[in-house]
């Protein structure tokens, strides 16, 4: 029925291709509502009451959501970085020469020499090989040139 030459609004009539403005401004205010509640989280929006943040010693401290692409990243790096310990590990089984205690061993300049080719970050696989118990050596850090003679022990 036409008023006024008009057409009546159509209720959100799918099959027509047309939509109506009450369906528009429910979409809308879905939306808004939506984002409003994701800003509440979102530490570096304008919000003046900031949500509530997990404070040291809670579970999930430090942690990102789980389910979250963040969360994935690290699984992943997690996986590629473990990945590259036990190759550097295979290394040393290789090159290295059998010590008196029956663990094989190989000094830091020729175990840097080999890896380079394989990997461009030894000391940092290295650095996380010792903190997992897997390799031992003397000194905080490795230095390539200073540190040459340094005996690399495989643990593991």
């Amino acid at each position: 029925m036409e008023t006024n030459g008009s057409p009546e609004p159509c209720e959100g009539t799918a099959d027509t291709g047309e939509v109506s403005v009450k369906g528009l401004t429910q979409s809308w205010m879905k939306w808004s509502s939506d984002h409003q509640e994701y800003q509440k989280h979102n530490p570096f929006s304008n919000n003046k009451a900031p949500a509530a943040q997990l404070q040291r010693g809670q579970q999930g401290y430090g942690r990102p959501p789980v389910g979250s692409k963040t969360e994935q990243r690290g699984q992943d790096a997690h996986l590629h970085v473990s990945k590259e310990v036990q190759e550097l590990c295979q290394v040393i089984r290789e090159i290295g020469k059998r010590q008196e205690d029956g663990r094989p061993a190989v000094q830091f300049g020729a175990l840097f020499e080999h890896y380079v080719s394989v990997s461009n970050k030894v000391v940092g696989v290295l650095l996380r090989a010792r903190r997992q118990g897997l390799v031992h050596f003397e000194g905080e850090m490795l230095w390539q040139g200073r540190d040459d003679q340094v005996l690399i022990s495989l643990l593991q």
